[in-house]
């Protein structure tokens, strides 16, 4: 059985595609169709290379029979302005989801049930660095070793740049209000003097926060960081051939399961700087259904 997917969307497109066959009053006709006849049976997805695009046009959709759906192809930032604009008209939508996101604190959403376990439980966040950054930099690994947040404090970042704020000056604003989390996150750490580093992040929402946050840690000890955006794959790499010294957007146990083991014996893994996740298909509370297998109707 094959399952196709629109390729090369971009983020205008998806923001003008014409999701629903309703709006906020609906009309007979789209009374009695079915969710999928509403969406002409397309989810939005986010970059391919994504490890929830992965789950859910490779595994989800064949796991759950669902052979007329399509997974739209584009950026974090594209669906979430695809959402905002079928939440304001109250239309239904399908997303792919994650959370921490800003767009929980801001738009009233579900996660449609998944009985099967595709997506699978609660993931974490674990930050991931270069072999031999603790003998080149220790004050560095000791730093990222100990950098532990919560979601909503990641949420928090998160808002701030939704809102407008530049991510350096969003993770500096959030820096200054949580010093206790910075005195945890730098206790027994020296400063240094200069010495550079650089830190490989995704363009995810959760990671330019987590990424500009850790950055700004070790600014406050002497550090000169470098912030370099890539894809998953990509980052994964760089960490593993030494270019990167180090990410703190590494999803697992699922999420970038491929990657970690492709790259295996190449990196250490410093644990988790997050826990607490979740991913899968998310949709508007208002819409009336509530499990991926409603979608098979």
């Amino acid at each position: 059985m094959i399952f196709k997917r629109v390729l090369g969307i971009t983020s205008a497109l998806i923001v003008t595609l014409g999701l629903a066959a309703c709006g906020g009053t609906e009309t007979e006709d789209s009374a009695t169709k079915s969710i999928g006849e509403q969406l002409d049976y397309k989810i939005v997805g986010i970059d391919p290379g994504a490890g929830l695009m992965k789950l859910t046009i490779e595994d989800a959709l064949p796991e759950y029979g669902l052979d007329k759906w399509n997974v739209i192809e584009g950026s974090g930032a594209a669906m979430t302005a695809a959402l905002k604009k079928a939440y304001d008209k109250e239309e239904p939508i399908i997303v792919t989801g994650w959370n921490p996101h800003w767009k929980f604190n801001s738009f009233d959403l579900k996660y449609l049930e998944d009985p099967k376990g595709v997506f699978g439980g609660a993931e974490d966040i674990n930050t991931i660095a270069r072999l031999g950054l603790k003998e080149d930099h220790p004050d560095a690994h000791l730093l990222l070793d100990q950098f532990n947040w919560e979601p909503a404090d990641m949420e928090e970042v998160m808002g701030f740049i939704q809102d407008g704020t530049d991510p350096v000056d969003a993770a500096s604003r959030w820096i200054s209000e949580n010093e206790d989390l910075l005195s945890e996150w730098t206790k027994g750490v020296n400063n240094v003097n200069g010495e550079e580093l650089t830190l490989l992040y995704v363009a995810w929402d959760d990671v330019i926060a987590s990424s500009h946050v850790a950055a700004n840690a070790l600014e406050s000890v002497g550090y000169e960081v470098k912030l370099v955006q890539v894809d998953a794959g990509p980052m994964w790499a760089g960490v593993a051939d030494g270019s990167g010294d180090a990410i703190v957007g590494a999803w697992l146990p699922t999420t970038h399961a491929v990657y970690y083991k492709e790259y295996e014996g190449k990196f250490e893994d410093l644990g988790p700087n997050l826990q607490g996740t979740m991913q899968g298909l998310v949709v508007p509370a208002y819409m009336d259904i509530d499990s991926i297998e409603d979608l098979k109707e």
